[in-house]
């Protein structure tokens, strides 16, 4: 399955490079090892999307509820396979 999720354009960098390897997200989507997202990039202060994009992996997933992650969200370990400018 694939996800499509907006993320904030400062945290696309980071992603890119492979410096920020995982997503903290409202568990809304019955995200699955093995799924893809793409992130897109938001410019929050304009309400529109960029055009970059990453396509990655889900490779880990820590359900919330526990180590102080609130319940209903969760952590994505990502594994970036594609990037698109």
């Amino acid at each position: 399955m694939i996800h499509e999720l907006k993320t904030w354009d400062e945290f696309m960098p980071d992603i890119a490079t492979g410096k920020k390897r995982f997503e903290v997200r409202k568990e809304d989507r019955n995200f699955s090892l093995g799924d893809h997202v793409i992130l897109n990039g938001w410019n929050m202060l304009l309400s529109e999307y960029t055009k970059d994009k990453i396509l990655a992996l889900i490779t880990y997933k820590l359900d919330g509820g526990q180590f102080g992650i609130k319940p209903g969200y969760c952590v994505l370990g990502i594994k970036v396979e594609r990037i698109y400018y």
